[in-house]
């Protein structure tokens, strides 16, 4: 008996036929289930919106909305949290089931219903269904733990950056060279993992939806110039020269975004350029009010471009990915172009890259005047 569970589930059957409502409703309620039933797409449409259910039984061929437009309805249209799979009732002389599965709906079966044969395609999908809310519940799990995990290992490492601080500081003592090396060795790691830490952070809030943006005027210029300045130091490590190409009349320009995810994507950007450059020079580029002619829309385009060693043409359709890594030794986690991507397009903007190998690369950014 117990290969034949799961015996529990709420159960929509639609259908346009009082008879067959009727047939179908007494064998599932016989087994235990809890029927809702609809006479048209409309009413089942409005029903799944006030109170999704575990499984629909769907007829094909009804008059107005037919089962073909409510599967595609559910699947591309309606918001729900849950996945309900879908079983479609159809009369032998149906041709098309075809049709039906590629919008979305699960399995079939053919009228007329035989007892046995509705019920093993009603066990095998609340199967299914309860298959994926488990797994949906298990990722939901991991992703509330690593948050919590993330926000946790926070208070620790800016602890330790601000004592580790101190001690270059020569707040507990004068430090010898060799021990002045070693601080600052530990301190640099210190916060490449908080940053990493940080970066998990909010790559979790924009993809749980709980990140909000403050939107406010931005003189894009005047943030791209102070972020070079930032990262002036990692570039001077290196004998890189950072060039800035603004127009003349970009420092009366303002954009409206959050100030603060815009410095963390320009930060990223500039930095990676710094990070995977030997030699030359990393350029900052902003052209403000660009067009675009396939929509005539003015845009501020920002392009970060070095002199690095470039980007493998296998690797550049994947870059922006999640946990995309390169595959050369300065890879990092492979979350920071992904979170650069997630600003970008809460801008509504977008970001791609072009780049050739030994010539460099240039990431570019595509932000609108009005966000």
């Amino acid at each position: 008996m117990s290969s034949k569970s799961p015996r529990t589930g709420k159960i929509l059957v639609v259908d346009d036929s009082p008879d067959n409502i009727f047939l179908v409703k007494t064998i599932l309620e016989t087994e235990g289930y809890i029927i809702s039933t609809a006479e048209n797409g409309a009413q089942a449409m409005a029903q799944l919106q006030a109170s999704p259910c575990d499984l629909v039984l769907l007829d094909l061929m009804m008059p107005g909305m037919d089962g073909y437009e409510v599967t595609r309805c559910i699947r591309s249209e309606m918001n729900l949290q849950q996945y309900i799979p879908i079983l479609l009732i159809t009369a032998h002389d149906t041709p098309n089931v075809a049709q039906g599965l590629d919008l979305g709906a699960d399995d079939f079966i053919r009228k007329p219903v035989t007892v046995d044969e509705l019920l093993a395609r009603v066990r095998s999908l609340l199967r299914l269904k309860h298959s994926i809310d488990e797994r949906d519940e298990i990722a939901l799990q991991r992703q509330d733990f690593v948050s919590r995990l993330t926000h946790d290992l926070r208070t620790p490492l800016v602890a330790a950056d601000r004592m580790l601080s101190l001690l270059q500081q020569g707040a507990l003592g004068e430090l010898s060279p060799p021990m002045q090396e070693v601080m600052t060795i530990m301190a640099r790691s210190n916060i490449n993992l908080l940053t990493m830490v940080n970066t998990l952070l909010e790559v979790y809030r924009f993809e749980a939806g709980r990140k909000t943006l403050t939107f406010q005027p931005v003189n894009l210029s005047q943030l791209l110039k102070e972020i070079a300045g930032e990262l002036a130091p990692l570039a001077a490590e290196k004998a890189l020269a950072i060039n800035l190409e603004f127009p003349d009349n970009s420092t009366a320009k303002t954009f409206m975004g959050d100030r603060l995810e815009l410095h963390r994507l320009f930060t990223n950007l500039i930095g990676n350029a710094i990070k995977f450059t030997d030699s030359g020079s990393v350029t900052i580029r902003l052209n403000c009010e660009h067009q675009l002619e396939k929509n005539d829309q003015f845009i501020n385009i920002i392009e970060v471009a070095d002199t690095g060693y470039g980007i493998p043409p296998e690797e550049q359709p994947t870059l922006f990915e999640r946990f995309r890594q390169g595959n050369h030794n300065r890879s990092g986690s492979g979350l920071g172009l992904y979170l650069a991507r997630r600003i970008v397009e809460a801008h509504q903007g977008f970001i791609h890259v072009t780049s050739e190998l030994g010539q460099g690369s240039i990431f570019i950014v595509h932000l609108p005047i009005k966000s």
